[in-house]
């Protein structure tokens, strides 16, 4: 017999060979039908939630029939074509919250469960978690999985409409059959809600080992994306980001932390910042490194493929979110051996242990950012001792196997 991911006799005593569930499924005869897994997910770009169901998807579609539905025509659904998932596009499916809208996806959901026929439909973010569980309900679905990639009422919003969100979010628990936090702080914040206690369990991420570019390689790879011809860049400090260029992503702060170190300096910082990745507010972000003078200090290179292979360009990475769940960037900057600077939100803090294997600041706070890069600089051998760190702590914790392992007993 199988049971919670071990090998026991029919007395239900251990048996002395133990597998991990994985191993567990290979080995699983194949003459049955394969069960099917649906993930569905709002946006189709490549953030945390889309490497988590893409992940997920990929490493389970050998044993289970893995489909993923989703709005818009993201890099995910290159990445997922790439590894033949089939996937199914909601074409009304989006971000925004539009009455008319969400009840076209609210049908066009239901008509999909009930013609793909899924055993198991796992949810991804908040606006499709609540449909998504609500039209599972109506068609039947024997088992719905809801992971929440930070909850939206930890967002900077206005008290009514955190409030709103909460209320929403306990629904889409109380609908779910199970519900995946993936930070224990979340954790801490839900488990006591009425009704859904025993529905709730603690999952972190995990990531597969990346084959990541060289420093130089990586460097050079950048500047060429820049249109940089100064090679003499190479000799300073790299710090850098991989982020959405949105409000939750705090990166206008970052940018006035290198202002105020640069002035605190005076004007010696011998160092540049360099943010991969698009989104909303890039004008934004353009307009504030020219009013701030620090077009030579500040480098936005937008969007590039599979920028993690990128990371070991980097000395420091900056993390300087005002809102997360459990960062992928950050667990990926920490296998590259990065030294970290994240603000303690969300998970961060579960991953980087505060001046052992980095360095943790609060939200909004371009003073803090100023002073930890200061201290980086002020002693060059913390960037080696906590990149080593952090990178092991990422190894022993945080693989992919752990994460697909604890998600199939919840299967």
């Amino acid at each position: 017999m199988i049971q919670a991911g071990r090998f026991v006799c029919q007395d239900n005593r251990p048996a002395i060979l133990f597998l991990s569930s994985i191993d567990i499924i290979k080995n699983m005869p194949t003459n049955n039908k394969k069960k099917k897994i649906l993930y569905v997910i709002t946006k189709s770009n490549w953030g945390g939630a889309q490497n988590y169901v893409h992940s997920l998807a990929t490493n389970l579609s050998e044993n289970y029939e893995t489909v993923v539905a989703h709005g818009g025509d993201g890099l995910m659904c290159k990445k997922l074509d790439q590894s033949k998932i089939k996937r199914i596009r909601i074409k009304t499916l989006d971000r925004d919250v539009k009455i008319w809208n969400e009840l076209k996806v609210l049908k066009k959901l239901i008509g999909i469960f009930k013609e793909e026929g899924p055993d198991i439909v796992h949810l991804n973010s908040s606006k499709i978690g609540g449909l998504g569980a609500l039209a599972g309900r109506i068609a039947g679905i024997e088992k719905i999985i809801f992971t929440a990639h930070g909850f939206a009422f930890n967002e900077d919003r206005p008290y009514w409409q955190r409030t709103a969100i909460k209320f929403f979010s306990y629904m889409t628990i109380l609908l779910s059959h199970k519900t995946i936090v993936i930070a224990k702080r979340e954790f801490e914040q839900v488990k006591n809600w009425p009704l859904v206690s025993k529905k709730i369990v603690l999952i972190y991420n995990g990531i597969n080992k990346i084959d990541f570019f060289d420093k130089d390689e990586a460097q050079e790879k950048i500047l060429e994306k820049l249109k940089i011809k100064d090679s003499n860049l190479k000799d300073l400090i790299w710090v850098g980001t991989i982020s959405e260029l949105t409000k939750n992503k705090g990166l206008g702060y970052a940018i006035k932390g290198i202002k105020n170190l640069q002035e605190s300096l005076h004007r010696n910082w011998n160092g540049i910042f360099v943010i991969i990745g698009s989104g909303e507010d890039r004008g934004y972000l353009e307009n504030l490194i020219k009013q701030e003078g620090l077009e030579n200090n500040v480098y936005l290179t937008g969007f590039i493929d599979d920028a993690k292979k990128y990371l070991k360009a980097f000395d420091i990475f900056l993390m300087s979110s005002v809102k997360e769940g459990f960062p992928y960037a950050l667990l990926e900057a920490g296998l590259a051996g990065n030294a970290i600077i994240c603000t303690d939100v969300g998970g961060t803090s579960e991953i980087v242990d505060n001046l052992e294997s980095g360095i943790l600041i609060r939200p909004k706070n371009k003073k803090e950012i100023m002073n930890a890069l200061r201290l980086y600089m002020e002693d060059e051998d913390k960037i080696v001792e906590y990149g080593d760190r952090i990178k092991q702590k990422v190894l022993k914790e945080f693989s992919v196997e752990k994460m697909v392992e604890e998600t199939l007993r919840i299967y």
